[in-house]
């Protein structure tokens, strides 16, 4: 018979923004933080300007939406950025997505490693 009693971590606390007041300066402000960050990654390519425009157009509609879980705006980029074409990238959805991630939380003063 198997132990059900099994010690599984904590689940992740969601973390919920603030409501969007003015999406617009988050998306400038996530477009420029976050190419910055992909130049710093490697090295500086005209398509990380793209790719960052991308990401805070996805963010912003999303806020603009209402949507202020971390996670589920996360997801929304991993999801739409599917259909962009990274082949002169770097990076992929995936990496994109966890990075406009740690660029709130660290924004929040929340490091991303461990939600502390």
């Amino acid at each position: 018979m198997s132990d059900l009693s099994l010690n599984y971590p904590d689940p992740i606390p969601s973390i919920t923004l603030n409501i969007a007041d003015h999406p617009e300066q988050e998306g400038q402000w996530l477009q420029e933080r976050l190419h910055r960050w992909l130049d710093e990654q490697f090295i500086p390519e005209d398509v990380n300007g793209e790719i960052s425009r991308r990401a805070a157009q996805i963010f912003v509609r999303q806020r603009m939406e209402g949507e202020n879980d971390l996670i589920t705006l996360v997801l929304a980029l991993v999801t739409e950025l599917e259909a962009y074409d990274f082949s002169q990238s770097f990076f992929g959805n995936f990496a994109v997505a966890n990075a406009v991630g740690e660029l709130v939380l660290e924004s929040l003063g929340i490091s991303g490693c461990c939600g502390q």
